[in-house]
């Protein structure tokens, strides 16, 4: 994962080259906010390949549970930036709304941003797809950012077409303004995500929903199971639970059932770290 991250790092410095130049060649506010929009992406792709480095080392005395929640970091600070970003765009774009200034060089500069957004979009395809099938956080939340960058893009191509074609120069600032609303929205989005996997959040529903059928049919011997929890780490998932068992069971066969059980979530939820705690049957909570 970390060649990951630094392959997103590689192709962000080569994007925001060509936005920085689309914005010479023009003039234009609005490939500016695109340009400094690159900048974040630039400085949250080494901030997810820190990370990552970090997130992969094992567990340690200090760290029993591993390193992964260092990902989570990475989110937020790229949300953070994000934000900062918006507030430049903000401070170039409304002094454009009361002065507008016509463009120049608008065709070579349209023409090396959209070669910036194809390459972009690759990029956003290889980092969504590689963060989901290594469960990175950290990956997915910089794979999202880069997609939204692409459409952002798309629509300031446009936009700046259309002031060309038009005249009404006054779109160039108003589209960057949009911009900076889009992106604020963004980093809105990545710090609550980010925060969620702080703060020990619960599995999605769709993977709870795996889990409960998992847990659904217990294995003959077990009497139930309750106080059943969920927590993310990273790339990990972690379930505890408390499993009832008669109060004369043998330790051996109890143990049996907690391995029995064990696999059975681990095949609903590849990966998972189970903990079961052993009760017996006066302990039960019965139907609720």
């Amino acid at each position: 994962m970390p060649k990951t991250a630094l392959v997103s790092l590689l192709v962000g410095l080569l994007v925001f080259a060509l936005k920085g130049l689309a914005y010479l060649l023009t003039g234009s506010v609005a490939l500016l906010s695109d340009a400094l929009e690159s900048i974040v992406n630039v400085v949250a792709a080494l901030a997810a390949y820190l990370a990552l480095r970090v997130s992969a080392k094992p567990p340690d005395e200090n760290h029993p549970f591993g390193h992964t929640k260092a990902e989570y970091f990475s989110a937020v600070f790229e949300g953070v930036l994000v934000v900062l970003a918006a507030l430049s765009i903000l401070r170039e774009a409304l002094p454009r709304l009361v002065r507008p200034l016509p463009l120049e060089g608008v065709g070579p500069g349209l023409l090396v941003s959209a070669l910036a957004g194809g390459v972009n979009l690759a990029l956003a395809l290889y980092l969504i797809r590689e963060g989901r099938r290594h469960r990175s956080p950290a990956l997915v939340a910089d794979g999202r950012h880069v997609l939204s960058d692409v459409l952002t893009s798309l629509g300031v191509l446009a936009g700046v077409g259309l002031a060309t074609w038009t005249g009404l120069w006054v779109l160039d600032p108003l589209l960057a303004l949009l911009v900076a609303v889009n992106i604020l929205f963004m980093g809105f989005r990545l710090v609550r995500h980010s925060v969620g996997g702080l703060m020990d959040e619960g599995l999605p529903e769709e993977e709870k929903g795996r889990l409960e059928a998992a847990l659904s049919q217990l294995p003959p011997g077990a009497l139930e199971v309750h106080d059943v929890k969920t927590r993310r780490a990273g790339p990990r998932s972690f379930v505890e639970l408390h499993l009832v068992v008669p109060g004369r069971m043998p330790v051996e066969e109890a143990h049996r059932l907690c391995d029995e059980l064990e696999a059975r979530l681990k095949e609903a939820l590849p990966g998972v770290e189970v903990t079961i705690h052993v009760e017996p049957e006066k302990e039960a909570r019965g139907p609720k």
